[in-house]
Order: structure tokens, then C-alpha cells, then sequence
């Protein structure tokens, strides 16, 4: 062996006995005071280690090799080491019954905890979290490894578990930095996918053993360990200023108000199904590789412009559809690697689709290796459940008001951006988020300071969200699926506002699709519905949705809400969409639509893309391809969304006809394009409409088409305008209207 004194155990046997005692029980918050090398003498060190199930340790370098003591029959292991014999390179070689490990000793190495940036942290004004937190890969002295760190300020220990230590609680118990409230370790000699969790000791010595919170890869549920990232994973944040700008340009052409915004929303793991994964008994979920290959081309021919994707966060219940998120930094391993993810992203990219994921910041879910009593204390949601519990849910809700929080939720918003290069994000349940009484009864809720129920916490957190991604990320699009008449959500903060790119309009949604759902003997008595919308159109910047909420849960799909037989529910929705294509505000529908469905959504259930064997789908597909070509190639129908000089009626009070028509104008208002929605299945002719111009007029869409599976009932396509006033024009035209149908006519010069 070596000429190395070996300890006796008389010597530290007060000290050894006490600090033996708590590494069994694993509950050690300062383990490198005790472990790894300290100064023995002024000749000497002594080394300690603790690995449980291990017969010998050998302290081994290139030149040297040395035993340990077992400290009598523990798990402790020491050794007083010469300093000429002491090389910081050197290995631990641990026998085990039947094995033999060689590992760096992980308490040798010094942290290399950034405290200015947890300063921050602490603070709520850190933006980049996801740099300091989680499992980042180092080199320190020449040692390849992970970096673990975690915010747990109330715990009395910490441990990092994982396949690489046999998932023992006692291994290595990680260094706290009290100050800051986060405990961190090194891991040299780990490799990329080892699965790992954090081992917490509760202030009332429970042991937890959790996720963690900023981990950017997890097991594939429902499994529910995080997993060491690969090392290139994330190379967002190494873009040269060129890529810079040239994503920036790309994005502000995409998504500026003045701009076509046409959205697919796209649930990831239903969309299509893989059948060879199907027969081989698995979920027949498309992987990121397949939605890029088949979704995306699929959308670009559609003529859609953006792809909208329902949370994407790892989240353990397929049920919730990622709207009970538990790894906010990781995008759900269903689908493949985070490398996967980026490159659907650059898929998208390379086809001129923007990209946005639903962000989930409005709460999470109960389940035990997730945030809820993380550290045994009520670290990121609220104690008291009339704040920090939704009912309608079962979900908690963040402590909006508390710094760290603040820190990680905006730096998970700007996470996504940073490192994928997305065009937005839709935040989910804004409404939940700004009101403290959001369905809860009266007791059920607490007041703000002022005897509110804003959450002002909440309206701050949303605001420094919004300023700081659109101050970081020009061009992008941050939406508010917001159902009340909160006032501002599309304002700029500094004028009052929430700060919000664009608002989902759910008014219009509701009106309109209680309108559609009337027999059309009826519509006359609910025309408000469709024309109530122009009275706040432009108070805000706003999409029309037709999302995955209005299909579901026994609501129906959009074709079964029309009424009448097969052709009129054809009929009625091809006029629809027409409508809602024409009408002020960007337009989003949800995946289906597209080819009018018949069945409900079902999230483990493929689309039923049989249904393009018939020509009524056929049709519908059609229509939606051409509306879209149509919305984009024409400024009248985009370029002043959210201004009230883009948009005039003909005639909005025509209820006794249930006919709509109305105008939609270009910054340049010689560009403009006639809409006349006709709602019942009657037909008109010799239908005279007022026309703000002498020049000819041309239809460029025409819902009775026959290659929509339309009646064709009026084939004319253009009109010459006679001098006759009507409606308060001085121009007027004659035309047939057909039946369920909508037209557009531009004029031509």
C-alpha cells in the first residue's frame, strides 16, 4: 500500500460519533465541512467519505494508492494522507459486494454558485433562473459534470438521488448556502439521460423526494424523474447577432398587428397517431421529428401562418392535455428530445410559420413529485387555500407576491424565447390570475390591501412578463386568453395597460356560435349576436378563437353546432368562417375545423382524416385554403384590425333578412373588400347593396361555391356599380345572393 498513516478512531470518535449519526439519518445541511479533504496538520490532510453498502475505499491517483478506514462499522470511511501523497485529481476506488465503482469525490470541488445572480433571484428580478438552477454541465479542474442546484430554503436537507448513486438518500447530500436559500452540488462522472431527483428533509423531518423545477428533460410519464440534460441541449442563448436580427425581422413581419395572423391550434398527441406504434401496443403520439415532417408542410398548404401548440410543459396527466404543468422548463418528453423540440421549432421557421406554445403560469398541479409543499413548507403556492387553491381545478396557485416566484415565472416565459427562438406565447386563464374571487363564492376568497378582489400581485407579475419578453424579444406576440372585460389587457403597461400583444376575443366566440346554433327561422331574434362584437372590436387588440374549449366536454364539434340537415350544416359553417375571416381581429382555429369534424374532440384519439374521402370535407378543407390565401393576399382584411377606419357597415341591422354586409378597408381606402353574409337558406335576387366606389367589382370568394360542395346558385362574377344611392353610397350594385352563404367582392380598377 502506501506509507499513509490510517486514523485511528479515538481521535475525532466525540465529532465522528455526531456527525455519523445524521449522515445515516441523510439529514446533513452542511456535509462539506465535514467530507471530502480538510487540513489535518501542517503535514497532513484528513479525507472523509461516506458511501453507503460499500466493504472498502481506496484513495487512488496516477502514482498513489491509499486505503480508508471504516469508522467502526459505519458507512464512513477516513484517511490521513501525507500532503506529498495528496493530488486534487484523485479518484475514489469503492469495492462493493459485487462490484467495483471509480468516481471523483465530490466534496473536494467549491461551489461555483453565482450569489450575485440568486441576489436577483431573491430579489424576483432575475430573468435568466434557468442558468443557475437546475442540472447544467461544468468543467471544473479538468472534471466534466453536472452542476445540480435547487431553491429550498426551509429544508433541513438535501439530497441529490438518481441512477448513478443507486438512488441512496445518503450519497450525496448537497451544500446549502443560507443567504440565498439554495443548496447545490457537483457531479463529475455522470452522463446525459441518468435520471435524477431531489431528496428533501422537511423542517418537520419528512422526507419529499421532488422533480426538479428547472430541469429542461423528464422521464416520459408516468415516470416522474428529471433527467440530466444532453450537453448541446440548449444553444438558444449562443446566437450570433446576425441570427439576432434576422429572427427579429422574421418575427415582426409574422406577428404585427398590421400583419395576417391566421393560427392553428394543435393538440400535439392527437393530431395524427402513429399506427406502427399502435400495433405495437404503445401511445400512438407523433414524435417532434413526425409533427415536422407531416404538421407542419400540412399547415403551410393550409395557408396558415402560425401553429399554436397546447402546453408543451411536462405534465404527468395526459387528461389535463399540459394544463397542469410540472416541469415548466421541459418540453414534455411524449414527443422526443429537447434537440427534437428546437428542431420542429426551426421547421416551422424554415416554412415562414411562427410558432407559439400555450404558457401555463395560473397554477399547478397536486401531485407529489411537483412543486406543491415543496420543501415541507408552502414555498410556491399561497398557505391559505382562499388564495393558494383553485376549486374548479384541484389545482394550487403561485404566490404571485413572493420575489423567488416572480423570478421563476418570468424567467420561464423568457426561457422558451431565449433558448427556442418562438414567435409567442398564449397565456391560459388570465382571467384566474386577475381576480382574487375567480370562482369562489363570498368567504371563499381574501380582499387585496385596498378591499379589492384584483389580484395586484398577479397584474404586476403579468406585466413585468409582458415587458420584459417584448424588451428582450422584439417581434414577438404575448396573447391573454382573457374572458372578462378587465379594461387595457392589449395596452401598453406604462399607459395603464397589462401589456399584452393581442386578447383573445371570447365574446365574439360566444355570441357568434349562439347565434350559428339557432335555426335559422329563429336568427332574426338574436342578430345582435353577430354585430354586438363591432360595438369594442377595436378597444383591443384581438383574435377571434375557435379553440379546442369549444369542442369538447359535450359541447359539440363546430359542424354538429350548425343546424338543418347535412348540406345546411355544411352550408351554415362555410358561411361562418367566411364571417369570421372578414370581421376585425386575427383568427385562430382549432385542429378539425379545418375539414369540419363530426366527433368531439377526444385527446387519445387521432383526427379522423377518413373523412377527407368525402366531398363535403373536401370541400370545407378547400374553403379554409382559400380563405386564407385570400385574408393574406388582401391588406383590406388584415392591415387595420384594431382601427375602426378598417371597417364600415353596409347594413348590420338587416334582421328580418338575417343578411350582414359590411365593408373592410386598407390603410389605403381605395383597397377594400365588400362582405355580404347571408344566414337562412333563402336565396335573393336582384339584391341591391350599397358601394363606396364607381369601379367594378370582382368576387373573389363565394362560400355557395361548387368546389366547397356549395349549390352554385349564383355564378356571376362581376359587377358594374350603377349610380344610384343606397345605404349612404352613392354607388350601388345588384346581385344574387345565394343560400347560408357568404361573399367577398373586391373592387377592380
Amino acid at each position: 500500500m502506501s506509507e499513509a498513516m490510517l486514523i485511528t478512531p479515538q481521535v475525532y470518535k466525540p465529532d465522528y460519533d455526531t456527525q455519523v449519526s445524521a449522515l445515516n439519518l441523510g439529514v446533513f445541511s452542511d456535509p462539506f465541512s465535514f467530507l471530502g479533504v480538510h487540513k489535518f496538520n501542517e503535514d497532513q490532510y484528513v479525507l472523509r467519505c461516506y458511501i453507503p453498502g460499500a466493504t472498502k475505499v481506496f484513495y487512488e491517483t496516477s502514482k498513489h494508492k491509499s486505503a480508508y478506514s471504516r469508522y467502526k462499522n459505519t458507512d464512513l470511511f477516513t484517511l490521513i494522507l501525507n500532503k506529498s501523497f495528496f493530488s486534487q485529481h484523485y479518484k475514489l476506488n469503492i469495492n462493493y459486494p459485487l462490484s467495483n465503482e471509480i468516481h471523483s469525490d465530490v466534496y473536494t470541488f467549491e461551489s461555483t454558485l453565482d450569489l450575485n445572480a440568486m441576489y436577483l433571484f431573491n430579489e424576483g428580478t432575475l430573468e435568466q433562473a434557468y442558468q443557475h438552477l437546475g442540472a447544467h454541465w461544468q468543467t471544473l479542474e479538468q472534471h466534466i459534470g453536472v452542476r445540480f442546484t435547487l431553491w429550498a430554503p426551509n429544508a433541513k436537507s438535501v439530497s441529490l438521488i438518481g441512477d448513478f448513486n443507486h438512488w441512496n438518500n445518503k450519497r450525496h447530500l448537497m451544500r446549502k448556502h443560507p443567504a440565498c436559500g439554495v443548496w447545490e452540488i457537483f457531479i463529475p462522472d455522470i452522463s446525459e439521460g441518468q435520471s435524477y431527483k431531489f431528496s428533501i428533509v422537511t423542517p418537520h423531518g419528512d422526507r419529499l423526494e421532488k422533480s426538479d423545477p428547472f430541469a429542461f428533460s423528464m422521464q416520459l410519464p408516468s415516470d416522474t424523474a428529471s433527467v440530466v440534460p444532453e450537453q448541446q441541449a440548449l444553444t438558444g442563448c449562443n446566437k450570433t447577432p446576425k441570427d439576432i436580427n434576422d429572427l427579429q425581422y422574421a418575427r415582426e413581419l409574422r406577428n404585427a398587428i398590421d400583419k395576417p395572423i391566421s393560427i392553428y391550434e394543435v393538440h400535439a398527441g392527437s393530431w395524427q397517431h402513429d399506427t406502427q406504434k399502435l400495433e405495437q401496443g404503445l401511445k400512438g403520439y407523433l414524435s417532434y421529428q413526425q409533427l415536422s415532417e407531416k404538421l407542419v408542410p400540412y399547415v403551410k398548404s393550409l395557408g396558415f401562418t402560425h401553429i399554436q401548440l397546447m402546453p408543451i410543459s411536462e405534465f404527468p396527466f395526459d387528461g389535463s392535455w399540459g394544463y397542469q404543468p410540472v416541469g415548466m422548463y421541459a418540453p414534455t418528453s411524449r414527443f422526443g428530445s429537447v434537440a427534437d423540440f428546437q428542431n420542429l421549432v426551426d421547421a416551422c421557421h424554415e416554412h415562414n410559420i411562427g410558432l407559439l406554445i400555450d404558457w401555463v403560469p395560473g397554477h399547478f398541479p397536486s401531485d407529489p413529485h411537483g412543486l406543491a409543499k415543496f420543501d415541507g413548507s408552502h414555498l410556491f403556492e399561497h398557505a391559505d387555500k382562499r388564495q393558494g387553491f383553485h376549486p374548479d381545478w384541484n389545482t394550487h396557485i403561485y404566490n404571485y407576491g413572493r420575489a423567488e416566484i416572480q423570478s421563476f415565472l418570468i424567467s420561464n416565459a423568457m426561457f422558451w424565447f431565449d433558448n427556442f427562438a418562438i414567435d409567442g406565447l398564449r397565456v391560459d386563464a388570465v382571467a384566474s390570475m386577475l381576480y382574487l374571487d375567480y370562482s369562489r363564492e363570498s368567504g371563499e376568497w381574501i380582499p387585496n390591501q385596498y378591499g379589492g378582489r384584483e389580484n395586484l400581485e398577479a397584474i404586476e407579475l403579468l406585466k413585468q412578463v409582458n415587458q420584459r419578453c417584448y424588451g428582450n424579444y422584439p417581434g414577438i406576440m404575448m396573447a391573454a386568453e382573457e374572458s372578462t372585460a378587465w379594461p387595457g389587457v392589449t395596452q401598453f403597461v406604462e399607459h395603464g395597460g397589462l401589456g399584452f400583444g393581442y386578447k383573445w376575443n371570447m365574446g365574439w366566440m360566444n355570441d357568434s356560435l349562439n347565434y350559428m346554433s339557432k335555426d335559422p327561422i329563429y336568427r332574426a331574434h338574436h342578430h345582435n349576436e353577430m354585430t354586438f362584437s363591432l360595438i369594442y372590436a377595436f378597444s383591443e387588440n384581438y383574435i377571434l378563437p375557435l379553440s379546442h374549449d369549444e369542442v369538447v366536454h359535450g359541447k359539440g364539434s363546430l359542424i354538429n353546432k350548425m343546424p338543418g340537415d347535412d348540406w345546411q350544416k355544411f352550408a351554415n359553417l362555410r358561411a361562418y368562417y367566411a364571417f369570421m375571416w372578414a370581421h376585425p381581429g386575427k383568427k385562430l382555429l382549432f385542429m378539425g375545423g379545418e375539414f369540419a369534424q363530426y366527433n368531439e374532440w377526444d385527446h387519445d384519439s387521432s383526427l379522423d382524416w377518413h373523412l377527407l374521402d368525402f366531398e363535403p370535407h373536401k370541400g370545407m378543407l378547400q374553403l379554409i385554403t382559400n380563405l386564407n390565401a385570400v385574408y393574406q393576399n388582401h391588406k383590406a382584411l388584415y392591415q387595420l384590425d384594431n382601427k375602426q377606419e378598417g371597417f364600415k357597415w353596409i347594413d348590420g341591422g338587416n334582421a328580418g333578412q338575417s343578411i350582414f354586409s359590411f365593408i373592410r378597408f386598407a390603410q389605403n381606402l381605395d383597397e377594400h373588400i365588400v362582405v355580404i353574409s347571408n344566414m337562412t337558406p333563402n336565396t335573393h335576387q336582384n339584391f341591391r347593396i350599397g358601394v363606396p366606389s364607381k369601379c367594378e367589382y370582382e368576387v373573389i370568394l363565394n362560400t355557395d361555391a361548387i368546389e366547397y360542395w356549395g349549390s352554385d346558385f349564383n355564378k356571376q362574377s362581376r359587377y358594374q356599380p350603377q349610380l344610384i344611392q343606397w345605404q349612404g353610397f352613392e354607388n350601388s350594385i345588384y346581385l344574387d345572393i345565394p343560400p347560408l352563404a357568404t361573399l367577398y367582392l373586391k373592387r377592380v380598377d
